[in-house]
């Protein structure tokens, strides 16, 4: 077993990738970065050492849902957890997440903190406590949009 988990974060953004990877380096993660959703899909296919992906929605040519579907949907990455990192944090924006496969939400702007906790949190979580997860996200959020 590795000692250093690695995390693939994804952002058209230079300026907020190098800002994650300072962040996650010094909690002590290995930071891979991607610039867009073609060139994050070949590295998860090449690097099956990745352990997580952190992802931003708001890209051009394919934005984070297309990603994170393709992620989901294809049985060699579909188990790497996933969490989006974007502006996108409506009530539909958060549900489509979820049943989209996210396994974790970060809002920009975000702090510091919140990131490195949140990568933390869910690249401990079992796979099956992801999946109750994201299953007790779906149900909070049917009842927030019914009030």
């Amino acid at each position: 077993m590795r000692d250093v988990q690695r995390v693939l974060v994804v952002d058209d953004n230079a300026d907020i990738r190098m800002l994650l990877r300072a962040v996650l380096d010094r909690y002590g993660y290995r930071v891979v970065e991607a610039g867009n959703g073609i060139e994050a899909l070949a590295l998860l296919h090449a690097d099956d050492d990745i352990d997580i992906v952190v992802l931003d929605v708001q890209m051009p040519d394919m934005d984070g849902w297309e990603i994170l579907r393709r992620i989901r949907d294809d049985a060699s990455l579909g188990p790497v957890p996933v969490i989006l990192c974007t502006v996108k944090s409506r009530l539909e924006d958060t549900r489509r997440g979820w049943e989209l496969g996210c396994d974790g939400f970060v809002n920009k702007p975000f702090s510091v903190t919140q990131v490195a906790e949140e990568v933390t949190a869910v690249v401990n979580r079992p796979p099956h406590e992801r999946n109750v997860r994201r299953a007790e996200a779906l149900v909070a959020l049917v009842g927030a949009e019914e009030r």
